[in-house]
């Protein structure tokens, strides 16, 4: 061979190579689809996404690397979950994240084979999401929010603070298919405090504003802030419930941290870290439909005794004790 050729053909190796390489690793590349039930500029949602990127990345996925990332926000309104829903599932990836109870059912009206990680969700086996919580048969499994049952709880906690409480207002999303059990439970146990329980359904924030203000004019009256209800309008609610002097109660830290009386609730962090987990197991080959759908196994009791005191509310000490978190 001739030197000439003979450079040439390494000239041509070195040039070859990295194109071959590059391809190679976008053949490689998998894809995971995010549809949220939050809204984009908020740092509910943006933490949350951030914990399950970080978890990915311990565990080998790099975005823009060996994994495509699409993110969806679907603002818990079911018009735009089922836009994103249908336009995740033309992407055709390896698997998707759902967050919340009409994100999951937005995607299953498109697929019924891509694999779904859901969290946020309260009654996965019901909703018919998933045919068992030990072995969930279908494309999708996750981690539960909670039981229905716990509910009760959040009325519970109002009248340790509130003795007098006889009225509560349970604030949801009236699209939300778990809401309905979910104030079943609350009214079951306002029958038994002897307190008086009604819905606000939440549509849009003038509604909210009047609804709550309504409720107002009567005494001894708090509220119980339902996760469909605060994943949009938090800030609005707590705001709405200093002003009229009402107890509420939340079921995530981020409201009682951001000014709410009093949260009780999962980590909802680590549900994304753990949905990380899942999702990673499902890319190195596992299925949905082996996978048990599993539930928290500890909830977060917050206490604001600045807000009480605003209030002019007395914290029990033995909720105060039992407290993981009191802000003052």
């Amino acid at each position: 061979m001739r030197r000439r050729d003979f450079i040439k053909g390494i000239a041509g190796s070195a040039i070859s190579w990295p194109l071959a390489a590059r391809a190679q690793q976008q053949e490689h590349m998998r894809r995971i689809g995010v549809l949220m039930n939050a809204v984009e500029n908020k740092p509910q949602g943006q933490a949350r996404v951030a914990a399950f990127r970080q978890v990915l990345q311990q565990l080998g996925w790099s975005d823009g690397g060996n994994v495509r990332i699409d993110i969806r926000w679907g603002q818990n309104d079911i018009d735009r979950e089922r836009k994103y829903a249908a336009e995740l599932v033309t992407l055709a990836p390896d698997v998707i994240l759902a967050a919340g109870t009409m994100s999951v059912a937005a995607l299953q009206r498109e697929t019924r084979t891509i694999p779904i990680v859901f969290n946020n969700v309260s009654d996965p086996v019901g909703a018919g999401f998933v045919s068992d919580l030990a072995h969930p048969g279908g494309n999708a499994t996750g981690f539960m929010i909670f039981e229905y049952s716990m509910s009760g709880k959040w009325l519970e906690l109002l009248k340790q603070i509130v003795p007098r409480l006889s009225r509560a207002a349970v604030l949801r999303d009236s699209a939300n298919p778990a809401g309905i059990a979910q104030f079943g439970a609350i009214r079951a146990t306002g029958s038994s405090l002897g307190v008086d329980v009604s819905p606000i359904d939440v549509r849009n924030a003038s509604e909210i504003e009047r609804d709550i203000a309504a409720f107002a004019r009567n005494a001894n009256g708090g509220l119980i802030v339902t996760g469909s209800a605060a994943e949009i309008h938090h800030d609005l609610i707590i705001a709405l419930a200093a002003r009229y002097k009402l107890p509420a109660v939340y079921n995530s830290h981020l409201e009682a941290a951001g000014g709410g009386l009093i949260s009780y609730g999962p980590d909802f962090l680590d549900q994304f870290r753990s949905a990380a987990g899942y999702v990673d197991r499902i890319l190195n080959g596992e299925k949905p439909a082996d996978l048990p759908v599993q539930a928290p196994t500890k909830y977060e009791l917050t206490i604001n005794l600045k807000t009480a005191k605003a209030l002019g509310l007395t914290i029990p000490q033995s909720l105060l004790a039992a407290a993981d978190e009191v802000i003052e």
